[in-house]
């Protein structure tokens, strides 16, 4: 049993087919068969269960798949003990791609550290994520406090919060919109619910953290007190910026997209609602190497700063 074997086997039991896990190792499937045959060999047992059209896992598959990983974790920890910045780490984050937006600059400067790693960055909603960390094809995810209170089915105490802060939705508005020719210049635009709610939304039909489908709701706007004339609906968070940024909508936004030079801000002067998410990373305290407990350090001190 050498630890080749087993990260092949790690990735056949996430994967439904051969195929699939051949193609995330960048190998053939009979390479990946051959592996799985030399690992059931070396146990005197076979680990899956042939009968299945997939890939699945039998009861010593299930075994084995919780100690590989472990073993796979304290590998990876002692090369990186051992080689410090000279280490390839293989950094994978999950999480909503609005909360990766938002991220992705502190992820890439937390790693400078490790020159020869590399980030990805595989956007997912959030049960989809810390289901990914279970199974450990991410290394952490990044979600939203109200994920975590809920401690659903794949949660486990190995796991630990690193809290990064909170994202506070805002009006937004493209320069070119009427809205913002309308009132007068000042850093900070300031207008009535009446003038808003006289012009077109953008909206997504899902929620950009959780995915789930809440209509009118999805972006934290208080439609059950100020009803607005949604026009454009999409989930891609792109397009929906794009709507926003040729001026044919106003959009309920999280603030670091005014970041972008394109976006102005509007303020409701008569509407009291905010609307506020706690996020944070979780990862498997239990498994981590030095540079994940170091990226979780970065990333709550960059998000503090």
């Amino acid at each position: 049993m050498n630890l080749t074997d087993l990260r092949i086997f790690v990735s056949a039991a996430r994967r439904p087919s051969l195929g699939a896990a051949a193609l995330e190792l960048h190998l053939t499937p009979s390479a990946v068969s051959k592996a799985l045959k030399r690992l059931e060999d070396s146990l005197g047992k076979p680990l899956f269960d042939r009968s299945a059209k997939q890939l699945a896992l039998n009861d010593s598959g299930q075994l084995l798949l919780g100690r590989a990983q472990t073993l796979l974790a304290l590998a990876d920890q002692a090369r990186v003990d051992l080689m410090g910045e000279r280490a390839a780490v293989d950094c994978r984050i999950g999480g909503p791609a609005i909360l990766l937006w938002r991220h992705g600059q502190m992820l890439s400067q937390a790693l400078r550290d490790y020159p020869q790693g590399s980030l990805r960055m595989q956007a997912m909603f959030e049960d989809e994520a810390l289901a990914a960390l279970a199974r450990g094809d991410v290394n952490a995810a990044i979600v939203t406090s109200d994920v975590i209170e809920g401690r659903g089915e794949h949660w486990s105490e190995d796991w630990q919060v690193t809290p990064l802060g909170s994202v506070t939705l805002h009006l937004v508005a493209g320069r070119a919109h009427p809205l913002v020719a309308a009132l007068p210049p000042a850093a900070l635009l300031s207008a009535t619910t009446e003038q808003v709610l006289a012009h077109d939304f953008a909206c997504p039909s899902r929620s950009l953290f959780c995915g789930v489908q809440r209509g009118a709701r999805s972006d934290g706007w208080r439609d059950d007190q100020l009803p607005r004339k949604i026009r454009y609906w999409t989930d891609d968070l792109q397009l929906l910026l794009s709507f926003v940024k040729a001026g044919q909508a106003l959009a309920y936004l999280p603030d670091f997209a005014l970041a972008d030079a394109e976006l102005r801000r509007i303020h409701v002067s008569d509407c009291a609602f905010e609307c506020v998410e706690q996020v944070a990373l979780v990862w498997n305290r239990a498994k981590a190497s030095v540079w994940q407990r170091q990226l979780a350090d970065s990333l709550q001190a960059a998000s503090a700063a």
